[in-house]
């Protein structure tokens, strides 16, 4: 495989770079997948339809602060990504959020059907793991130990787990150290992953990689603090519709627990931490202090 690097010294075209690579693996891997039947267009439908693609940038971040040629991280990378399509196919349905739109497209079951919406969320997690089995750029040792920790941070101790707790919390009244577990949990826990995986490829020292985690659980949840901001800074229509299903549903947000201008504060307090938590890389880890900066300025 040629040599991967995020090139550009511009932190905003080390993002769109970062989203070429990804998505291109990923049409790639899914191109692949034949069987004559709307579970393959639905698949594309799901998976390619735009996005950030946080938790790979943060996996190929993670990784060049060892190597700057990051082939490697590639398909580990793809089926992280897989998986959060996977949450969130699950989290549009009638069941769950019940959303109609995502990005401005119809969801997956409304542009397709309820059934098959559910089975490209289970699709994409299986896929995730044929994937990463297959992946010849790392030992055996490696590939092991990779598909391991994705299965904790993507099931019942990691995304799942938290999005069971964040169904339940539906129901009853959460503090503030209670939504923070709940976060870790169903957000964090993938955000985790890509940076433990970064460094796990990049055969980071266990110095490292506990730093990079650290940065990685501060950003997770500097990334929900400022999600429940947007919710009610955001614009009007927008603001006034995501308020009511959280209302209608009884959920408790990092808004509702402290107020806006203390989320504000609190948000900005655990921004420096992660950065804190990176200072045994110096410079190089530049772009990670950047991306953690972006949460301040999201519109969406």
């Amino acid at each position: 495989m040629p040599a991967i690097t995020l090139t550009s010294n511009d932190f905003n075209q080390q993002l769109i770079q970062s989203q070429t690579i990804i998505e291109q693996r990923m049409a790639e891997i899914l191109s692949g997948q034949i069987q004559h039947n709307q579970l393959e267009d639905a698949l594309r439908y799901g998976a390619l339809a735009g996005g950030k693609r946080l938790r790979p940038f943060l996996m190929f971040a993670s990784a060049q602060l060892f190597n700057q040629d990051i082939s490697n991280v590639l398909e580990t990378a793809a089926a992280l990504e897989f998986i959060h399509c996977s949450s969130l196919i699950h989290d549009d349905l009638p069941a769950m959020d019940d959303d109609d739109l995502r990005r401005g497209q119809p969801t997956c079951h409304i542009q397709f059907d309820e059934a098959t919406a559910i089975l490209v969320g289970d699709a994409f997690l299986s896929l995730a793991f044929e994937v990463m089995s297959q992946d010849t750029s790392l030992t055996v040792e490696k590939r092991l130990k990779l598909i391991h920790q994705l299965t904790v941070a993507s099931g019942r101790y990691g995304m799942i787990g938290g999005q069971m707790d964040d169904i339940e919390g539906e129901k009853k009244s959460l503090n503030l150290e209670q939504i923070i577990l709940l976060q870790q949990k169903k957000t964090g826990a993938l955000f985790e992953y890509a940076c433990e995986a970064g460094a796990i490829i990049g055969n980071a020292g266990a110095n490292q990689q506990q730093a990079l985690k650290q940065y990685a659980k501060h950003f997770g949840l500097a990334f929900q603090i400022t999600d429940d901001i947007l919710d009610v800074t955001g614009s009007e229509a927008e603001v006034g519709k995501r308020l009511n299903k959280d209302q209608e549903a009884g959920k408790e947000t990092f808004i509702s627990l402290m107020g806006l201008e203390e989320a504000k504060i609190y948000a900005q307090k655990t921004i420096n931490q992660a950065k804190q938590a990176l200072e045994i890389f110096g410079d190089r880890a530049n772009i990670l202090c950047d991306l953690i900066d972006m949460l301040n300025n999201r519109k969406s």
